[in-house]
């Protein structure tokens, strides 16, 4: 059985790492190359540094601190916002990443999906979906959740994934925050509905969310933020914990 994945995410604005409720309200959680190194040893699997607001103010992902982040961290780590260009998907390739995650663009340009899979290969390309629910099933967001994209959020997965996608980085707007949980109901609906590895975000508050996502919501990974940032739940206590409940994850010597 593969081992699920356990990921932190910095949103990253103006160079500093913010976290805030259902999108709004951000505060400072740190420096983005301080919160690397910590997480390097403390044995998260994954990172992902996300340009809150490169789409809004219509700029590239801040190469600097990529390049930054990089520099601290030995594992996969993934870019988002602002990547609107096979150019922009480079620029932070170069600059240290090994994933790139489209959004805002990827509905936009969905050919651009199937460019950067050619040129990266699909295991670089992540789609990233921003749910909310609606009466009936859930819906797309973009724009940093500003703007509704009158899509279905599990038709549109499908669609991903069929341009080349190699995973789905799926965050749940109701919960981001919250910590109330992750959306599991969510996360079941887009992993059943894809072949390609499901991210589940949005929610994480302690450690039975994570138990929840990983066995009612299918996910193969989940990201949090504000949790580990502030050392709310420990890495290393996470994984044990996982790993006495039956769920494989890989644990530091």
């Amino acid at each position: 059985m593969l081992t699920k994945r356990i990921i932190a995410c910095m949103d990253v604005r103006d160079g500093q790492v913010v976290k805030g409720v259902q999108f709004q309200q951000l505060r400072r959680a740190g420096d983005p190359a301080e919160l690397a190194r910590r997480y390097n040893v403390e044995g998260i699997d994954e990172v992902v540094v996300l340009d809150v607001t490169a789409t809004l103010e219509s700029r590239r992902a801040l190469a600097r601190t990529v390049n930054a982040v990089a520099k601290e961290i030995f594992l996969p780590l993934t870019v988002g916002g602002g990547i609107r260009s096979e150019d922009d998907a480079a620029a932070v390739v170069d600059a240290g990443a090994d994933k790139v995650s489209l959004n805002t663009a990827a509905l936009a340009n969905p050919s651009l999906i199937s460019t950067l899979a050619r040129r990266f290969g699909s295991q670089a390309v992540i789609v990233a979906i921003d749910a909310k629910r609606r009466d009936r099933g859930f819906g797309v967001f973009v724009r940093s959740g500003t703007a509704d994209a009158a899509r279905d959020a599990v038709e549109w997965a499908r669609q991903a994934e069929g341009r080349g996608a190699g995973e789905i980085l799926l965050t749940s707007m109701d919960r981001d925050g919250t910590r109330e949980g992750f959306d599991c109901e969510l996360t079941a609906a887009i992993a059943e509905a894809v072949s390609i590895p499901v991210i589940a975000s949005g929610g994480a508050g302690g450690l039975q969310h994570f138990l929840d996502v990983f066995t009612t919501g299918c996910a193969d990974a989940a990201l949090a933020a504000s949790i580990f940032h502030y050392a709310d739940t420990g890495v290393a206590d996470l994984k044990r914990y996982l790993r006495a409940s039956g769920i494989p994850v890989r644990l530091e010597c």
